[in-house]
């Protein structure tokens, strides 16, 4: 429902616009306001979860996330909308994490690959199915849908979470320390200044504007006071000495870079469809959907082989498939059809699953059960911000090489080719206009050719670069340790 909800408002944008009467470029800030939120609580969650008990702090986030998501429903301005929006990614953001640490520490060493597998099925497949159920909603009911739909499975996750959650004694003897609010604050403001940079750099051409530039100085200085804060304190809000640990701090890396992967790759799929196929936004969803029975079919099997074999050759698998997936998708062309990238979409679908499972079973498998809800915490929080940071990046490449590509196809804009199909379309026209309206449509048909073949270049090369960062993953996997399953591992009081 949380993950959910990062990716379901991206289709209802300009619904959402034209009811709060706000233009589109001011309801992208209903993405970021909760992005924003999610991001900063993520890492502070495992103080809170010490500090007022985890089953407490679960179910406090949970009646806020549900709460805010009345509201979003129910909002009648922009700015109703945005203040909802963050409460909602603030009560969201410790969801991901504590669910995973309670996971986790449910099952002994030997079974967390399987409940891993479970627990993956949501993460993997919620933010591909957002943009296809948003967009169903959206036009067929209304966008205010898109979030009502979360109350009822949020009272019943209260219900369960109730009965049958409990703390481990760990928990309940936890000494977290006094609340440290300035290494919140400054959390927040570099990671604040850290998304606000990534959603509106685009539109602002980055560093060419002034705005960025000095929030990008202050995302600086306040990492830098951030760090110096928590690790000069004994027990900080975020605990980053548990990057120390060689699986955790290389499971962070690679989470951070398929994080930039999967979001990318989820961004630009449907856009292709909508801008250069003209697919309405329902239809583009459909299209990609696939990737979650993709995941849905490999998730079993990878529960049962986590424990068997060795998870990091089934890390490499995973990357291996989804760079080759990636390249078979950049063959791409103007004349495909809904279903052509079928196959090439389920595929990468089964090597996300081959990847998010063991990934995490090996980032945390070095780590004592008092560490994983500190870890849990910057492991999503990393594969969040790694996201954020591949859809900015996918998102200038795209349109930035789409100059690049048009200046290097307007070189073939004359000659024998060019003069063949200059007279092929001008005889066309000719039977519809007289010879100088005909030389104009000529010229204006050829021109939209030229735009089209330079933008689907620009896609070819957001997929091959997809499949760059994968083989990049493919020797950080050899460099973590292997987590072989105790057998008999006492489980925890969950």
């Amino acid at each position: 429902m949380e993950v959910l909800d990062t990716s379901i408002s991206s289709v209802a944008l300009p619904y959402i616009a034209g009811s709060l009467s706000a233009t589109t470029d001011e309801a992208t800030w209903v993405l970021t306001s909760y992005l924003l939120a999610n991001a900063i609580v993520l890492p502070a969650s495992s103080w809170f979860a010490l500090r007022f008990g985890r089953r407490n702090f679960l179910l406090f986030c949970m009646c806020l996330f549900t709460a805010a998501s009345f509201v979003c429903g129910a909002a009648n301005s922009l700015s109703m909308m945005l203040i909802a929006r963050a409460v909602q990614g603030a009560g969201g953001g410790a969801l991901q994490p504590l669910s995973q640490a309670i996971l986790l520490e449910s099952f002994p060493r030997e079974k967390r690959g399987s409940a891993m597998a479970v627990f993956g099925l949501g993460v993997v497949v919620a933010p591909i199915l957002g943009p296809t159920l948003g967009g169903w909603i959206t036009d067929q009911y209304s966008w205010r849908w898109a979030y009502y739909i979360n109350i009822p499975v949020g009272l019943i996750a209260f219900l369960m979470i109730s009965k049958f959650v409990k703390d481990p004694p760990y928990i309940s003897s936890a000494k977290p320390g006094k609340f440290d609010s300035i290494g919140l604050g400054l959390l927040a403001v570099w990671l604040g200044a850290l998304q606000i940079i990534l959603d509106k750099g685009q539109e602002d051409d980055w560093f060419g504007a002034t705005w960025i530039r000095w929030a990008a100085a202050i995302g600086v200085i306040g990492f830098i006071a951030f760090l110096i804060r928590v690790l000069k304190e004994s027990q900080p809000i975020v605990n980053l000495r548990v990057f120390l640990n060689r699986n955790f701090a290389l499971g962070c890396v690679m989470i951070a870079m398929f994080g930039g992967v999967v979001y990318g790759i989820v961004t630009i799929l449907p856009l292709f469809y909508q801008t250069l196929l003209g697919y309405p936004a329902n239809v583009a969803g459909i299209a990609v959907s696939p990737r979650g029975l993709g995941a849905l079919l490999i998730m079993p099997i990878v529960g049962v082989l986590t424990s068997r074999v060795d998870n990091r050759a089934m890390i490499a698998a995973g990357f291996a498939a989804f760079a080759w997936t990636s390249i078979w998708m950049a063959h791409m062309t103007l004349q495909i059809s809904e279903w052509s990238l079928l196959w090439p979409v389920i595929f990468s679908g089964m090597a996300t699953g081959m990847i998010f499972v063991p990934l995490s079973t090996v980032a945390m498998g070095t780590l004592s059960n008092q560490e994983i809800g500190n870890a849990s915490g910057l492991y999503n929080l990393l594969r969040n911000t790694g996201g954020s940071v591949g859809i900015s990046v996918v998102n200038t490449l795209v349109t930035r090489h789409q100059q690049v590509h048009r200046n290097e196809l307007s070189r073939y804009m004359h000659g024998p080719i060019f003069n063949r199909a200059y007279q092929a379309v001008h005889a066309l026209m000719l039977h519809h206009t007289g010879p100088g309206l005909a030389d104009l449509q000529t010229y204006a048909v050829l021109q939209q050719q030229l735009d089209q073949q330079s933008v689907l270049y620009s896609y070819v090369d957001g997929f091959r670069f997809f499949a760059v960062i994968c083989v990049c993953c493919l020797p950080i996997v050899f460099m973590v340790r292997s987590v072989k399953a105790k057998s008999g591992a006492v489980q925890a009081a969950h």
